[in-house]
């Protein structure tokens, strides 16, 4: 699961839920740098919109569908002519990217689009577990009745993905309840970080395959998370969330 400011569709083959396993052999080093050949559309303003921010998540979005893919070379010059801004708001967002691992940044030789390993692939499993953990407790234990309907709604469709055994639905699922719980914590330190990091966790944990330890079947194991989820079961959530994913 992950939290991300924008969906973005690829092959249901490869997609999976926020649970993932060690493939054995970590992704390739990426040894050639590959042009940046990737056109970006130019940025237009809307009211109360930040434009470094925006920077940041046009450039995090190109990422995220393969537009720019691992391995191509970000030169700040080209995007910032292509979105139509000054190099300033570009660099910004290269070092906010590079903050959160998807773009690597050699002095002098090169900034590039990383590619995640298995280790921060099951880093960010763990870290997105127990942060979403401690956020779905604090959603639990405060947040509204139309709000705690609107997380019960999104675990809903959670579970008929589950049930489907379609990883991509399951991960999009996934995503929209949280982001639903980050909003029901009414915690501006939690939607703030989160917001900042949904790039990098996206991107790390679309298209891993999913953890097939679980104990419990998963659809089952997803059902009962929304039973204490409708039940505000702070302490039975949590321990649910995080037995999904192999750290109970």
């Amino acid at each position: 699961m992950g939290i991300r400011p924008e969906i973005v569709q690829e092959s249901r083959h490869n997609a999976t839920g926020l649970h993932g396993r060690r493939h054995g052999v970590s992704a390739p080093a990426l040894v050639n740098c590959r042009a940046m050949r990737a056109t970006l559309d130019p940025i237009r303003l809307n009211g109360g919109t930040i434009l470094s921010d925006e920077v940041y998540a046009r450039i995090g979005a190109a990422i995220l569908d393969g537009t720019l893919p691992a391995g191509a070379r970000l030169r700040d010059v080209e995007l910032a002519e292509q979105l139509g801004v000054s190099r300033t708001p570009v660099r910004e967002a290269l070092q906010r990217l590079e903050r959160f691992g998807l773009v690597e940044v050699a002095v002098g030789r090169y900034t590039r689009v990383s590619e995640p390993s298995d280790r921060l692939r099951e880093e960010t499993v763990e870290f997105t577990a127990y942060f979403m953990g401690n956020a779905l407790r604090i959603a639990l234990q405060r947040c509204s009745d139309d709000q705690i309907a609107a997380i019960v709604e999104a675990a809903d469709a959670v579970v008929a993905a589950a049930r489907r055994e379609d990883g991509l639905s399951l991960f999009e699922a996934s995503t929209t309840m949280f982001q639903q719980v980050t909003r029901g914590t009414g915690n501006s330190v939690f939607i703030g970080f989160i917001r900042e990091a949904a790039l990098a966790i996206e991107r790390n944990l679309r298209g891993w395959q999913p953890f097939i330890g679980c104990p419990i079947a998963p659809a089952d194991g997803y059902q009962e998370l929304r039973t204490c989820i409708a039940e505000r079961d702070a302490d039975g959530a949590e321990r649910m969330l995080r037995h999904l994913h192999g750290l109970a």
